[in-house]
Parts: structure tokens; sequence; C-alpha cells
């Protein structure tokens, strides 16, 4: 088990034909190219949990494969435990890799899809050590034998070492039963255990998982997850996964890096990313449905006006927002800290556009109105109401906020504004 840190790394392509470059560059990537990664720097603790987050395109699957050596870094450097990797072949970082797609070879028995890398590790350590003719007699006999039944089968020093580490996996991960199969013959959630059956055997320092249920459905997804999350923990091995399901990482990670753009926007235990997140983009991407976002006035040393309502901020907020003297800023609210309220000056009036009723919560997607009904704006907001409050569509509803979860942010630079508590 290893650490693994990450030191400036910077990943560039150069563009296609046609293909405008957008992104800032830097002396270290080239004037004409297209910049993947910019300046990530991370370090990964010793049997930590870490999910890479972001939406498609951020680069976190690059990130991974650097890290795997399936790419080269523009700049930067890697280090597992005390080796710097840069320059070493993916085979000799001690990394095992499961993939979105499982990567499974379709001719080999789910035995031999285990076995495969093992074998291979082992064979290399065996070459320095035996004896050039005894390794041959050894192999030829194992060969010979391998169709007989099982009790006469020739089975050399290695190949029981093998044989006992398969089982061990098989058994870790409930699958002794499909040994005997090709993968042609498994379920997806079955493939998916076998792919990580041959990454834990390899007892690696480190994990890479990349996006490895997104072809799963609901339920499996849901299940395997859970598996993933007790293997982990039950071995200890420093784990990076890659997804872009929030819900994935709130449930899954010791840790989330969020990634937006080839940067790294927050690094953060789950709840801290929820309760408070260092951007705007954190706070719109983590939670389900997003965070929402209303332009208000601050007027100290504690009033937030808008058309709609007024109220009073909590005594934290004054000298957080004292700059902001007369000036607009962002108020966050989460769709399950606005309430169903009544009629009033700091209250919220909005009109019901669509009800999602799924059983244990109702989600309404509202347009924000003025309370007399003479015109609408176009802002929608997410809510989450309790599911027995029965809402027709076309409805005007009032809204109040619940004022210890209110979020602000910067509205040029769309940072974080925390209270006096959190500065």
């Amino acid at each position: 088990m290893a650490q693994v840190v990450l030191e400036n790394i910077y990943k560039s392509f150069p563009p296609r034909k046609g293909e405008k470059v957008t992104t800032p560059s830097s002396a270290t990537e080239g004037t004409d190219s297209l910049n993947v990664l910019r300046r990530i720097n991370l370090t990964i603790a010793d049997g930590e949990f870490m999910v890479l987050v972001g939406p498609s395109g951020c680069g976190k699957s690059t990130l991974l494969r650097l890290i795997a050596g399936l790419e080269m870094m523009t700049g930067g450097n890697i280090w597992v435990g005390d080796r710097l990797v840069n320059d070493l072949p993916p085979k000799a970082r001690d990394i095992a890799m499961v993939f979105q797609s499982y990567a499974l070879y379709p001719h080999l028995t789910v035995y031999e899809n285990i076995a495969f890398g093992l074998r291979r590790r082992l064979g290399s350590q065996d070459a320095a050590s035996t004896h050039p003719v005894r390794r041959w007699g050894e192999n030829f006999l194992v060969g010979v034998t391998k169709k007989l039944p099982q009790g006469l089968r020739y089975l050399s020093q290695q190949e029981r070492i093998i044989e006992q580490q398969v089982g061990n996996v098989a058994q870790l991960l409930q699958i002794e039963t499909l040994l005997n199969r090709l993968p042609k013959q498994l379920s997806g959630g079955q493939r998916q255990r076998v792919a990580l059956g041959r990454a834990i055997a390899r007892n690696p320092q480190v994990f890479l998982m990349d996006e490895p249920l997104s072809n799963l459905d609901a339920k499996l997804r849901a299940e395997t997850r859970t598996q993933i999350v007790k293997l982990q923990r039950q071995l200890g091995t420093t784990t990076i996964y890659v997804t872009h399901d929030q819900t994935e990482a709130m449930t899954m990670g010791d840790r989330i890096a969020i990634m937006s753009g080839g940067q790294i926007q927050q690094v953060a235990p789950p709840l801290e990313l929820y309760n408070y997140p260092a951007n705007r983009f954190v706070a719109e991407f983590i939670g389900s449905p997003p965070m929402n976002f209303i332009p208000v006035e601050f007027h100290a040393p504690l009033l937030i006006t808008h058309s709609n309502f007024r109220f009073t901020l909590p005594d934290v907020w004054e000298k957080a927002l004292q700059k902001y003297d007369g000036r607009t800023v962002i108020l966050g609210i989460r769709p399950e800290h606005l309430n169903l309220s009544v009629p009033a000056t700091k209250n919220l009036p909005v009109k019901v556009d669509l009800v999602e009723n799924l059983g244990n919560d109702c989600f309404l997607s509202v347009r924000i109105s003025d309370p007399d009904l003479k015109h609408t704006d176009n802002q929608t907001l997410q809510l989450r109401v309790p599911p027995d409050r029965f809402i027709n569509l076309g409805e005007q509803i009032w809204l109040s906020f619940i004022p210890e979860k209110l979020h602000f942010f910067d509205p040029e630079t769309n940072l974080a504004i925390f209270p006096k508590s959190k500065e």
C-alpha cells in the first residue's frame, strides 16, 4: 500500500486541424496546445478512497490514465509511495486498473482472467530464481495435464500459489461458482466482479477505477457500489475512483476531488463539500437536485432585498458581507432548505411548473413570480417538499428560507463567501 502524490501535473494535446485553442496556455505546454489538465496538485493518503468527480470532458479519466502510465504527461511528477514513476512503464508501477468496459479476455475462463496478471508477475519473479531446465519441465507438465481431471493435473509451486490466490479472491467476491465460465456467459454485474477480482488478485499498491459502474442498471449499480466500498475497507488498498455521478462520489469517497475544465475546484470530505462549497460550480454540482441561485442586494448591516422578498440575515454574516453593502450578491439555497409557507414580506412567491412525485420524495420545479401575479420571471427553482403535500400544476405557493442554510457567492469571481465562523 502507498500514498500517491501528484505534483503540478499538466497534460496537453496538439489541436486537430481547424480546431481553435481557447484554454489558457503555459510555457510548460506550448502556445499551440489544447490544455486538458492544468496545475493538478493532489495527495492521496495510504489506504484512502479518493473519488475524482466532474462533468464529462473535465479531465478526470485522463488524470487516471496518467497515473496508470497509459498516457504521457506534459509536465509534473507522479509519486507512488517513495518512487517517482514518471518514466516507468505501466507494468512496473504496481498499479491495477479497472475499466468501464471490463476489458476481460473473451477466450479465457473467469479463473484464467483473474489469474492472468498474477501469472505474469509470478512468472517474471520465478524466471529470476529458477533454473531454466526445471522451469521448462514444469511448464511442459502443466501444459500436458491442463485438460485432465483436477486430481490428475500437475501443479507447479507457482500454479499452487495462483490457485490459492484466485480461490481467495473468488470467495471474497462470491464468484466461486463462475470460475469455469467464459465472460459471454456472465451478466454485467458478474463481469464487473471478475474485473475487480483480476485487479485484487495482483495485490497492487494502488487501485484505479474508471467509471466501473456505468454499464450497470440502477439496482445493480447500488449493490456493486456498496460491495466496492466494503472491499476497499477490508483490503485497505489506496484507491482512486473516477465517476461523473455525484451520488457515487458522496457515498463512496473518504474525500472527493471535484474537477472542472482540467483543474481541481475543491478537495474535501463529502459533507464538507455539501455544507461549505468553495465556489458556485461545486455548490451546483454537489447535491441532487442542484442548489438554487438568486441574485439579491445586500444592505448593511444585515438586510437582503429582492423584488419579491426582503429579510434580515443572522448576525454571523455581518462582517463577511460588509464590503458588498449596496451591491449584488448571489444567494444560494438548496431545494431541501426551502419550506412551504404563507404570504409574507420575507417569503418568496412562486408558480409551480412541474411536479415529480417519487413516493418517498416530491420535487417541484417553480418559477419566481410577483405576489400580485402581474408578471412572472423566467428564473426557475428546484424544491423538495413532503410527499403527502398535494400541489397542483400552475398553483402559486410561498416559500420561506431556512436562515442557517443560506450560502452567498461573489457575482464576479463565483467564489463562496463564508460567515465569520468559517473564515
